[in-house]
């Protein structure tokens, strides 16, 4: 592996952990109740964001430039309403983030500037496998910082019902 590739594998890697740490941390001072609340009559659960997420990363990272196999159900990210324990949905996360870990370990600079299988939505176009890669990880940012303001209004909402 030469340097430039280990340079982008680390950071690749220590962006989606780091990106997927602050997930957790967000996770983890929510209820089950809490998880599945959509806090304004608009968008989404944290729950549902964690399922989107999860589908995304398997998706673009796992069927496409690992070709795990994966097959995605978007509409379901945004419409399950089975309310899963929280637990099981981060567990699912964390398989996909570990999945998303050991391929960008794996790429070297010929698979990094590959064109990946597209196996979903088409987004990307003529995108690399490095594209995808920083594609995702802008997208798993994206949505943690959702996350940080839903986490704030479901406590603020927790308090003044106790209040």
């Amino acid at each position: 592996m030469s340097s430039l590739d280990d340079t982008v594998s680390k950071a690749l890697t220590s962006a989606f952990e780091g990106y997927a740490e602050r997930l957790r941390e967000l996770a983890d001072g929510l209820t089950d109740e809490q998880f599945w609340t959509k806090p304004y009559p608009y968008g989404n659960s944290f729950g549902h964001l964690v399922l989107h997420l999860t589908g995304n990363l398997n998706t673009f990272i796992g069927a496409d430039i690992a070709r795990t196999g994966y097959v995605r159900d978007r509409e379901r990210e945004f419409t399950d309403a089975s309310k899963r324990p929280k637990a099981d949905v981060l567990r699912d996360f964390d398989a996909a983030m570990q999945m998303v870990v050991t391929t960008v370990k794996a790429q070297s600079g010929e698979s990094l500037t590959a064109l990946p299988a597209r196996s979903g939505w088409e987004h990307s176009g003529e995108q690399s496998s490095f594209g995808t890669l920083l594609h995702c990880a802008a997208h798993l940012n994206h949505h943690v910082g959702q996350m940080i303001y839903l986490e704030k209004e479901l406590h603020q909402q927790a308090q003044h019902q106790t209040a």
